[in-house]
């Protein structure tokens, strides 16, 4: 039960993230996507720095929650971070949720619920996979990581819908490093047994900050490049899914079969389709009309010839 509210504050943390790095890069140049400038921007800007400190709190939550449990089992409850970015998003943007909304995250909810009871994910025999799997899983990880930003990157953010996508894309890549960097999480916290210092010589603790800052400057440019509820599906969803693969392929770990993968499956596909019904929310035009209020200023400030607060 340690590792289950340990995975729920972690996604807490996670969507306080989300939200405040959003608003701290959403009046930013469009064409700043990707681009190191990007990061030089947001470190000027104090709401961006208190989005970090909530990824770290995040991070530390999510490898506590990994030393007590599996990973099939704590990013699967990570999902959590949907509902819960929307109900904050809501608060900061200051915007009023539908039924729409309450119906997409009962929905979530209930859906991660079905998934981790017929599923059942149980811990492996404790041995890891070597090095021949984690090489091949990082290399196939990777490349799926590369097509879609550069899918992402081909869509011009100009025309209809191509900001959303472009969102929508890097979210997905965010979420499928950020479940690498949960593998590689894991693989370091399993050593915590053997002491700290069989921690700190894994090799999965190294190859976890890079994973992770790869991952980190993907959630920004995702969370730069559209609207939050664009970008935030993808991430959310891509991540526990890359995660329970991870737990099969390197750590042994198994769900039930049989008759059980099906209320799994259509568990797993209610939060699928609200997921969805939330990326399509009214709620995305409201934040889209706040930030261009941000840019355009108003008539008193146009004939004091001040610039736009921001």
């Amino acid at each position: 039960m340690l590792s289950y509210f340990l995975a729920v504050l972690a996604a807490c943390a996670n969507a306080a993230a989300s939200v405040l790095q959003r608003r701290a890069s959403r009046d930013l140049p469009g064409e700043d996507s990707l681009r190191p400038q990007l990061i030089l921007h947001l470190l000027r800007r104090p709401v961006w720095f208190a989005g970090f400190l909530c990824v770290i709190l995040g991070f530390v939550l999510q490898a506590a929650a990994l030393a007590t449990g599996s990973l099939s089992v704590v990013q699967p409850i990570l999902v959590v971070e949907l509902p819960a970015t929307l109900l904050l998003a809501s608060w900061v943007f200051h915007t009023r949720l539908h039924r729409r909304e309450w119906l997409s995250a009962v929905g979530m909810t209930g859906g991660l619920a079905a998934l981790l009871y017929f599923l059942s994910p149980a811990p492996g025999n404790g041995e890891e996979a070597g090095w021949e799997a984690w090489t091949v899983g990082v290399g196939v990880n990777l490349s799926f990581v590369v097509a879609t930003v550069e899918w992402g990157r081909r869509q011009p953010p100009a025309l209809p819908g191509g900001a959303s996508r472009r969102a929508a894309a890097f979210g997905v890549a965010a979420g499928c490093q950020f479940g690498l960097t949960a593998a590689f999480m894991k693989g370091a916290m399993s050593r915590e047994e053997e002491g700290f210092s069989a921690v700190f010589a894994a090799w999965q603790l190294y190859a976890m900050v890079a994973a992770g800052i790869l991952a980190m400057f993907l959630l920004q440019s995702a969370l730069h490049a559209g609207n939050l509820l664009a970008a935030q599906p993808g991430l959310t969803l891509s991540d526990p899914l890359v995660a329970i693969l991870w737990g099969s392929l390197a750590f042994a770990e198994h769900v039930r079969g049989g008759w059980y993968v099906v209320p799994a499956v259509a568990g797993g596909a209610l939060i699928a389709v609200s997921a969805l019904v939330l990326a399509r929310s009214p709620l995305l035009k409201g934040e889209a009309a706040l930030r261009d209020a941000a840019r355009v200023p108003s008539a008193e400030q146009q004939r004091a010839g001040r610039p736009p607060v921001r």
